[in-house]
């Protein structure tokens, strides 16, 4: 539909709003709309995709092969639609997001997936195809971007506000396969390598291994990764090792002479993009607006390059949101970026040098001015605060565009060309401001001192007027400027001195035209293109024309009823003379009005015309008309834009519609007929674009008709068309309206397109979306000045006051008989004193006689009028009434019982006395409250003293700060009443989440306990901090000690030693603790080195540990270096020892997390090294036993095996190295050691079978493997020398034998016995829970009648699957069931309790271990496999190992 079109600007600080397609078509936001350019050869704007409610803040093609049509665009309404291009229509939508969504992609490798993420953390996974979502939630951090691996489709890289970067997989739900720490502010881009491999930069020796990420580690081949960061890096990413290999620092660039401006960090928007071609070139934004090439195999100044170097100008001058990246044929490759400057800019990769600049806008276009001068110079004005000229008949560029910003600090809503000066372009802005632009020179506009006081909305040049056209010819300018704004003024400025004061245009009126009342505010002015006619439009609707030079008054035409918007006289080379006097005028009634002034110009007459009939009236439109426009190439072809939309073509002469344009998206707010070419018309409008189009293409010929557009044509045919224009000669020299009937200049804003009551809230809700919006109350209060500038006269109109005295009023009004009469009774009554029962003056049909007569009349005339008040409800008449008989007790009862009081009434009620003041104070504070007037109600019980009364009212309504800080002011410090009040608001904002300021009552309250656990109710590091300091300032140790605690644990889980040692070491009584924080840290450092345990790459180690040392040594020398602990002070040793043992520590089961796990096994280890350093080995080897015991219980036998070999590197002789410490009295201590033993033996045991299983067979035990590698260590190799022959002599392939020594411990038939018992025990229980829940489900189908057990779901199956397939189950009732879990009790009390208190590994495993081996792989000797054959006998019996043993025993 259009030639040419200037779009809306993009969409600011997104991470992807824009993206190009392999066909050469660049999408990009701008408000809520995509707007589509085929970029090649020269941009051109070929459609858009309508369909957001709100910002669009995400777009990205497919770059599919043969869906090159489909791309993706998120909103801040909340959905992600799917669009075809070709179609300009939505395929599918989502709406999985609850937050505002930041980052959108669409994958490169799967072409039905986009994915994208919001501001709270959610990452949605969207296959349209078939129309599933899936949602991650990765992190609980403010996703800023994110973007698709383009070689690994389950890879997405996420970047987050806080610097963070992670790598996701989306096959595993919320893995993370890295987290990528080096930045520390925003992620504004990210990129990956279009290179599949890590190759090409393997050898880089700049890589920084200090900043080593991630969480696992990636395949051989990954891919690299770039960001750029708000902390002015970019860096590369290698997703194979999890680390930044290359960080970019961007260069300080100096443009113009000046250097970057200190505050630049603030503004920086760095965005990153690798393009498809260039695997060792990544493209980047700079601080003011340049772009910068990297070259990643170079280093130094070398490695970047400017683009545009060659000229300042083809840079961009302010920062760049987004940049992508098309190849063009085989051989050129282009890319495209958008800016804060609102420039779209195409450059050209191999030459670096910008090939095209494309304008756009950023805010409503509200005029339109091409140049008399230059031709096809057109001048935009628009709401961004810029103004473009642009050179509309440029050949080699047709978007060539200078921007002028200086000095303009509004939006840009009035233009005018000097008539006949080049360049000079005078603008009008939004803040009142005038000035003068010379647009062929660099220098900044001259400004007008005078400035007005609202929105200047026309500007036009004219002939000077006195007092500026007094004096010489070289003394004058030959044209003054002239502005009207929405104050209802016009100024004339003098463009020579603009430093000098203007002039008001008023008072030249009012002088020349000897009127002496008000002038109606003015709202637009037009001269005649001879410079000898001046038409003015008022706020009433009226237009005036007045003779040059003196601005004498010809005529007034009344035919506008409506704010005046637009006036536009013809031009002066039409074919036929009388058409220059044709006035064509609009305003907010939607018809366009042609008045033919040629009878008044040519013959002007002495007193001013009124007229009132119209040449022409051009009705189709449905909305006010804002901005006409003749065609300067034709006679009496005239064009209208309105707020319906259209763009309105007329035949004047004809009195027809000849076409109608419908391209914009919005409300049309100015046009211009093309200077060049007749068939052209340009238009701007609210949608932040300016089209140009061609008449004779449109299809429409008349607006769309709407309801007002069908009433506007009923109405017009109802009148007659052949009417001789009437011309009437005003009342006054000033019109025909009279003064009253105008508009108040002082509340209005009179405008050309903003003339109705929604326009200033359209405005500003539309320009919300790029530009600050205006506040609530802003934009209330113009919407009410529009409102009194709709209708003036009705509020020149004062409501009359309601008469006091209605009923003696309305006696006035009767006829002049009656009125006559009452003269007469008057007479009667005063000079002869003749009153009858007839005539009572001041009551009755005389009641009007009671003002003229005595007091006792008066008295009766009040009594009636108040009863008549009563009755009407004007209770506040009746009281006055009252009190002006001087009835004030009797005015205050009345006004209290009927709610009436008022502040007047109380302040009088003194003069009542006393009691009668404090009765009606008490009422009115009871009025108050009913209308919900607290604080003036406890004000005024202020007044009565009632202090405590006044508390509790604010107390009562919840106005809790306020009743502090009035029982504060009143009342003494230590009355209870205010730590009520203290402690009430307290639970009331700990009950809403406001922790800090709760804290705060609870401190006044002088409840320092509650002030810090309220603050510690939130649980973050830094509340914990804090109420932890809190306790110890106020004295509350205890809750300091376990405030720490509770930080310090927290800190270890998350790894952050440094911090939980900083926060203990304010604690001197924790000093366990912090030997226990040690061991912690050194057991996972050891852990982390053999592979079983991974620290978090956010570890901060607080400790440098020894090297080669055994775990017990180690720790016992960072516990003397750090915290001075030695046996030497064994009081010391034993207070920690204590302190720690009053640890409560829940039994492990298989679902604890590994931290916790490692931080109870450090437990036990710090207390049993404590035990030691005061000579209780038995008691030290008890706690090390628990520690082995509990990750068995947990099932992590790797973990077992690493901290055996930790603490006993020596194996079995370690442990008989500890058990010679051991008095030879110590049981306990001897029978700890006994299964220390056993353990260490049960991991040598699986040692040995698992690397002989990976000699003979490789592909056995794969899962084990790991475990076997890291666990044989030194106890494998120091156990023996015999042991070691055996293992020499295995892996040669030749069979061995193992010592007895080595399993002795292992196979112990006491504990055979105990571990045999205990799992009948738990079989024979479990028999007993089956036979009960069969049990109670035959008493439910016994219920039931014609059911039997069988028919009960589940019944049979759990009798069948109860029974012991070998033995029969008649013998298995319950008695026999009881009676062996009896038997086998009695079994468990002859065994020692230390035997049953102290875990042993399975001998019944052990056994079958032993003999798979000798069948398998190597030989066992044959008293020991007659030995572990003689317990399998007898002890393994038992379900779990029935079958198992049945291969051995058969």
């Amino acid at each position: 539909m259009h030639e040419r079109l200037l779009p809306a600007s993009p969409n600011w600080y997104c991470s992807r709003s824009s993206d190009t397609n392999s066909n050469g078509i660049f999408g990009f936001g701008a408000k809520n709309t995509v707007y589509l350019i085929s970029i090649t050869p020269s941009p051109v704007v070929i459609g858009e995709l309508n369909g957001h409610r709100e910002r669009v803040s995400g777009f990205a093609f497919c770059h599919h092969p043969g869906q090159e049509n489909l791309c993706a665009s998120s909103s801040d309404d909340g959905t992600v639609k799917i669009w075809d291009i070709n179609e300009r229509a939505t395929l599918k939508e989502h709406k999985s997001h609850q937050s505002t969504i930041t980052a959108l992609h669409w994958s490169p490798v799967e072409k039905d997936l986009v994915v994208s993420g919001d501001e709270k953390g959610i990452v949605a996974c969207y296959w349209h195809n078939r129309d599933d979502t899936q949602t991650f939630f990765p992190e609980p951090r403010n996703i800023f971007s994110l973007s698709c691996s383009p070689h690994n489709s389950n890879h997405i890289a996420v970047g987050y506000k806080d610097g963070m970067i992670i790598v996701i997989d989306i096959t595993k739900k919320n893995e993370v396969v890295h987290r990528l720490r080096g930045h520390d502010d925003e992620i504004h881009a990210l990129a990956w390598c279009p290179e599949p491999n890590e190759e090409l930069l393997h050898s880089r020796p700049e890589e920084s291994p200090e900043v080593t990420n991630g969480v696992t580690e990636g395949q051989d081949k990954g891919c690299y990764l770039a960001s750029g960061s708000k902390d002015q890096t970019v860096r590369i990413w290698s997703t194979t090792r999890g680390k930044c290999v290359i960080t970019l620092k961007l260069p300080f660039l100096k443009r113009r002479g000046m250097g970057v401006d200190p505050s630049v960090k603030e503004r920086l928007w760095l965005t990153v993009h690798w393009p498809k071609g260039r695997p060792t070139n990544v493209v980047s934004s700079c601080f003011g607006g340049e772009l910068i090439m990297w070259d990643l195999a170079k280093s130094g100044k070398q490695r970047w390059s400017l683009l545009g170097s060659s000229s300042d100008s083809q840079n961009h001058s302010r920062i760049v949101f987004n940049i992508s990246s098309v190849r063009i044929g085989e051989d050129r490759e282009v890319l495209i970026s958008t800016s804060m400057d609102r420039e779209i800019k195409c450059w050209d990769l191999s030459s670096l040098e910008c090939c095209w600049t494309l304008p756009t806008l950023g805010g409503f276009v509200y005029t339109l001015s091409f140049s008399p001068v230059g031709t096809g110079c057109l001048a935009l004005g628009v709401g961004d605060n810029m103004i473009r000229v642009w050179s509309t008949l440029s050949i080699q560029n047709k978007y060539d565009t200078r921007t002028f910003w200086q000095g303009i600090k509004s939006k840009v809503t009035a233009l005018s060309w000097h008539p006949a000066k080049e360049g000079s372009l005078a603008f009008g802005t939004d803040d009142g401001k005038v000035g003068i632009y010379e647009a062929y020179s660099n220098k900044p506009p001259q400004i007008s001192s005078t400035y007005h006081r609202k929105t200047v909305y026309t500007l036009a040049w004219g002939p000077p007027v006195p007092p500026m056209s007094f004096g010489g010819a070289g003394d004058k300018p030959s044209f003054s400027l002239y502005s009207c704004a929405g104050e209802g003024v016009i100024f004339q400025h003098d463009p020579w001195k603009l430093a000098g004061e203007a002039t008001d245009i008023d008072k030249l009126i009012r002088d020349t035209n000897n009127i002496n009342h008000k002038l109606s505010p003015h709202t637009e002015l037009c001269w005649k293109p001879d410079g000898k006619i001046l038409a003015i439009g008022n706020e009433d609707g009226s237009i005036e024309v007045y003779q040059a030079p003196n601005l004498k008054l010809l005529c007034t035409i009344q035919q506008h009823h409506k704010i005046l918007n637009v006036l536009r006289w013809h031009h002066e080379h039409g074919s036929e003379p009388g058409l220059c006097h044709l006035l064509a005028s609009g305003s907010s009634n939607a018809i366009v009005y042609v008045h033919d002034l040629k009878s008044i110009i040519e013959s002007p007459p002495e007193n001013a015309v009124l007229i009132t009939e119209a040449y022409r009236s051009l009705a189709g439109h449905t909305a006010k008309i804002t901005s006409l426009a003749w065609s300067p190439h034709h006679d009496g072809r005239l064009v209208s834009v309105c707020y319906d939309g259209t763009a309105q073509v007329w035949d004047v002469l004809k009195d027809e519609a000849l076409c109608n344009y419908r391209g914009h998206k919005g409300r049309l707010l100015c046009v211009q007929w093309s200077p060049v070419d007749p068939d052209l018309v340009w238009t701007g409008g609210d949608d932040f674009t300016v089209q140009e189009w061609a008449v004779s293409k449109q299809e429409h010929t008349k607006p769309p008709r709407g309801k007002k557009g069908i009433e506007l044509e009923k109405k017009r045919a109802s009148q007659q068309k052949a009417k001789a224009k009437k011309k009437k000669k005003a009342s006054g020299k000033g019109g025909a309206k009279e003064e009253g009937e105008r508009g108040n200049c002082s509340t209005n804003e009179p405008t050309a397109w903003l003339k109705e009551p929604g326009r200033q809230i359209d405005r500003v809700v539309a320009e919300k979306v790029q530009n600050e919006g205006k506040p609530l109350s802003v934009i209330k209060k113009d919407a009410k000045e529009e409102r009194k500038r709709e209708k003036p006269e009705i509020l020149m109109k004062k409501r009359k006051a309601r008469s006091i005295l209605p009923l003696s009023t309305s006696m006035d009004h009767r006829p002049k008989e009656d009125l006559q009469q009452d003269c007469l009774t008057l007479a009667a009554v005063r000079y002869s004193g003749a009153i009858t029962h007839q005539c009572v003056p001041g009551a009755g049909e005389h009641i009007q006689l009671g003002l003229f007569t005595d007091r006792e009349s008066l008295y009766r005339m009040f009594q009636e009028e108040g009863h008549s008040h009563m009755d009407s409800g004007h209770y506040d008449s009746a009281i006055y009434l009252l009190l002006w008989k001087g009835d004030i007790a009797g005015a205050l009862q009345m006004a209290t019982e009927k709610g009436e009081l008022t502040d007047h009434l109380v302040s009088i009620s003194p003069m009542g006395g006393y009691k009668v003041w404090l009765k009606t104070v008490e009422a009115f504070v009871k009025q108050l409250c009913f209308q919900e007037q607290h604080l003036k109600a406890a004000s005024y019980l202020l007044s009565i003293h009632k202090v405590y009364e006044a508390i509790h009212l604010l107390k009562s309504q919840q106005l809790y700060r306020e009743a502090i800080a009035l029982a504060k002011a009143r009342l003494q410090p230590e009355d209870p009443v205010i730590k009520d009040l203290y402690t009430t608001w307290a639970a009331v904002l700990e009950k809403d989440g406001h922790y800090s300021t709760a804290a705060k009552c609870y401190l006044a309250a002088d409840s320092a306990f509650d002030a810090a656990k309220v603050i510690a109710k939130k649980g973050d590091m830094i509340s914990l901090k804090t109420a932890a300091k809190l306790a110890g300032i106020v004295g509350e140790n205890e809750l300091s000690h376990s405030l720490s605690l509770r930080c310090a644990k927290e800190l270890m889980s998350a790894e952050d030693w440094l911090g939980a040692r900083e926060v203990l070491r304010t604690q001197e009584s924790l000093l366990g603790h912090q030997a226990l924080l040690c061991t912690n840290e050194l057991l996972i450092a050891r852990l982390s080195e053999t592979g079983v345990v991974r620290q978090s790459s956010s570890s901060t180690p607080s400790l440098s540990e020894p090297c080669g040392d055994d775990l017990f040594t180690t720790v016992k020398s960072v516990w003397q270096r750090e915290l001075g602990i030695s046996s030497s002070d064994p009081d010391r040793v034993r207070s920690m020892h204590q302190q720690l043992k009053a640890i409560d520590v829940p039994d492990a089961t298989p679902n604890i997390p590994i931290n916790q796990l490692l931080y109870h096994v450090s437990l036990h280890i710090t207390m049993g090294l404590q035990s030691c350093l005061l000579g209780e080995w038995g008691v030290g080897l008890e706690e090390l036993l628990g520690g082995v015991a509990r990750f068995v219980r947990a099932g992590h036998f790797s973990l077992m095996s690493e901290t055996c070999s930790l603490l006993f590197p020596e194996g079995r002789d370690s442990i008989l190295q500890y058990k010679g410490k051991l008095e030879p009295s110590d049981k306990k201590g001897l029978a700890a050691t006994e299964s220390l033993e056993a353990f260490v033996c049960y991991r040598q045991l699986y040692e040995l079978w698992w690397r002989a299983s990976s000699d003979v067979n490789p592909s056995m035990g794969n899962e084990k493997s790991d475990a076997a590698q890291s666990g044989s260590n030194t106890e494998s190799q120091n156990s023996s020398a015999s042991h070691g022959s055996d293992l020499q002599q295995q892996e040669a392939g030749i069979k061995t034998e193992i010592s007895v020594e080595f399993c002795s411990a292992l196979l112990s038939e006491p504990h055979a016995t105990l571990q045999a018992t205990q799992r009948a025990v738990a079989e024979i229980q479990q028999k007993l829970a089956s036979l009960v829940h069969q049990h109670s489900q035959a008493q439910e189908a016994a219920v039931s009648p014609g059911r039997t057990v069988s028919d009960v779901p589940g019944v049979s199956q759990d009798m069948a699957s109860s029974a012991d397939p070998g033995q029969s189950n008649g013998t298995e009732s319950l008695p026999s069931l009881i009676a062996l879990v009896s038997e086998h009790n009695k079994k468990l009390e002859t065994i020692p309790e230390h035997m049953k208190k102290y875990p042993f590994p399975d001998v019944i495993e052990c056994c079958l271990v032993l003999l798979y081996m000798d069948r398998n792989s190597i030989s066992v000797l044959e008293c020991l496999k007659a030995e572990a054959l003689a317990l399998l006998q007898k002890y393994g019996s038992t379900t779990s190992y029935r079958k198992a043993s049945q291969r051995f025993l058969s």
